[in-house]
């Protein structure tokens, strides 16, 4: 298991590398976890390879599969929403059934459930969408947590805060990404209430102070470095280890400008970043406590 002094990196900002490039990249950046997403799994198995091939190679280079990212089909508006384009048929394809299995297959110990459809979302149809989203995870060993993001139907953490206690499963939690906390509104007070035992995943990432007009374009190409933004990470950070969260902090940029590079390169911003940002929140902690 990795804990908080951990840093991992997530997997959607690399769908452009094939999974089996990164993991060198990632070992010496000095990550010791990493997220993947159900199509890394599925299109190496595609090629031949077993789920234990997979693990095995991801193991032979230092790494621990955190989480599975994501499933997008969790909720019956979802499910009944058609597919209009690419990114429809996409979401079709993840539902919590296949991304479980998946998961259980790759040896992750959670999945993510995100809403990216744009859809309305009743609150008491989502809970009982997440309690047996949860239920069919526990069969597996696994842990469940909702990601929130502002352009989506679950816009903010209060949203989905309130999902998970309605849902009222112990293996259900949250994922905290900075960019979705605080583009969304959402506050460290907000955060500061949520038991630390519930954050299951963490992704930090920057912005500009003054957001793009499009949302969406911003969260999928234009994030920063941590550091480079106006975020207040360190706070977050420090909010964090107050509430007791144990998690593992993965590092999530979505830039076109770091898409660009070779992977080596990102990797290694990408580690060195976040490192950063975590040693000065912890030394700022230890120097005001």
């Amino acid at each position: 298991m990795l804990g908080p002094d951990d840093l991992t990196v997530a997997a959607p900002p690399f769908g452009h590398v094939p999974l089996l490039d990164r993991l060198p990249a990632f070992r010496d950046a000095g990550f010791k976890g990493l997220a993947l997403m159900p199509t890394d799994v599925w299109a190496l198995e595609a090629q031949g390879m077993t789920a234990a091939d997979i693990a095995g190679r991801i193991a032979d280079h230092g790494l621990v599969v955190n989480e599975i990212d994501c499933t997008a089909c969790w909720l019956p508006a979802q499910r009944a929403k058609p597919a209009a384009d690419e990114l429809g048929e996409l979401i079709h394809t993840l539902t919590p059934e296949r991304v479980i299995e998946t998961a259980a297959r790759i040896g992750a110990r959670s999945v993510q459930a995100v809403e990216i459809s744009n859809i309305a979302v009743d609150p008491d149809a989502a809970a009982e969408a997440f309690a047996a989203l949860c239920d069919k995870a526990a069969e597996h060993g696994l842990k469940a947590h909702i990601e929130f993001l502002p352009t989506g139907g679950i816009p903010d953490l209060a949203s989905a805060w309130r999902i998970v206690e309605a849902a009222g499963r112990p293996n259900g939690g949250l994922t905290i990404d900075s960019w979705h906390l605080f583009r969304s509104g959402s506050t460290l007070a907000q955060l500061a209430q949520i038991p630390g035992e519930r954050i299951f995943t963490v992704q930090i990432n920057d912005a500009p102070a003054t957001p793009q007009a499009d949302l969406w374009e911003e969260l999928m190409t234009g994030r920063l470095l941590p550091g480079q933004g106006s975020f207040d990470l360190i706070g977050l950070i420090r909010t964090l280890d107050a509430i007791g969260a144990r998690t593992p902090i993965s590092v999530e940029v979505f830039s076109t400008e770091l898409a660009s590079l070779p992977i080596a390169d990102a990797a290694r911003a990408l580690a060195d970043s976040g490192t950063a940002i975590i040693r000065q929140a912890r030394k700022t902690s230890r120097t005001t406590a």
